[in-house]
């Protein structure tokens, strides 16, 4: 099959729109637009350097301030992979192409995307500035609970910037019924990629509902076989965050396609899957970050 490497390169280019797009964490790759990928798990991040204002000098003029640009290399943590396996019988070369996309879209919505989710938002809450733990959300308390913590962020940001709260599923429907809400709760268009949603926004921050198996404090991510919560996680009620804190990068790298003319191992074709992915935050976002959970401070 001639075309196998142009496949590859078609296959490695949707499964990575898909992340972006069908991810609740999602519109957090969109800061990663300046970010530097050249292959395998480092990725180059903008540093720019400048200095504070100076007096100005009725006769010497400005102070001079040089300005630094430059990239900082970091590695991707997270390098997982896949092989599958599709048996010569199963498919011809001419419907190979179609069963390849399903079996490669279905594995990322179904595995790939809730893991990088829970990551995600693991890593975020742990590195958030603002916190408040052993809240249990209740209808009575969940709205003003929620606006306490984003006045606190906007205290830390200013008044301008766009804020998202990433939001545990469960806590999500008991704030839609929450007997707080009256005028508090309105709706807007919230980017995500090439996408534009319609999302529910809080004092104008976007809120967004995410299963609640992705929504806690500490995950096990197997050698063999996906993910799952610690023993001794919490469930995260909800994190706020500026729009462009968290930096997520997921790239899918050198998608491999052997025929079963090639395969040594099996008349069968292989595909060979690899996803590195990582989620980066400034030190200086740090602290406009919040998180409240419903169990206890981390150790």
């Amino acid at each position: 099959m001639a075309n196998t490497i142009e496949y590859a390169k078609v296959f490695q280019s949707e499964l990575d729109r898909q992340i972006t797009e069908s991810a609740t964490s999602g519109w957090m790759e969109d800061n990663a637009s300046q970010v530097i990928y050249n292959g395998g798990n480092e990725i180059k991040i903008p540093k720019v350097t400048l200095l504070g204002l100076a007096d100005y000098d009725r006769d010497e003029g400005y102070t001079g301030g040089a300005v630094t640009y430059s990239y900082e290399t970091m590695a991707m943590s997270m390098d997982r992979g896949r092989r599958f396996r599709i048996d010569a019988l199963d498919v011809d070369e001419t419907s190979f192409t179609l069963a390849a996309a399903n079996v490669a879209s279905e594995f990322q919505r179904t595995k790939v995307i809730p893991e990088i989710d829970a990551y995600r938002y693991s890593k975020l809450a742990k590195e958030a500035g603002i916190t408040k733990y052993s809240y249990t959300p209740d209808k009575d308390t969940v709205l003003s609970t929620l606006i306490e913590q984003i006045t606190a962020v906007r205290e830390v940001v200013g008044g301008e910037g766009e804020l998202v709260v990433t939001m545990a599923r469960s806590v999500y429907d008991m704030l839609m019924l929450s007997s707080e809400v009256t005028h508090s709760i309105d709706s807007s268009t919230f980017s995500q990629g090439s996408l534009d949603l319609d999302v529910r926004t809080v004092c104008g921050a976007a809120v967004i509902p995410v299963p609640s198996s992705r929504m806690k404090s500490k995950y096990t991510f197997s050698a063999t076989d996906g993910f799952s919560a610690a023993g001794d996680a919490a469930q995260i009620n909800w994190i706020i965050c500026p729009k462009d804190a968290p930096i997520a990068v997921s790239k899918t790298d050198n998608v491999k396609i052997i025929t079963p003319e090639q395969n040594q191992f099996a008349d069968a074709w292989d595909i060979d899957y690899r996803k590195y992915h990582d989620l980066f935050i400034p030190e200086n976002k740090k602290s406009a970050i919040a998180v409240c959970s419903a169990g206890t401070a981390p150790d």
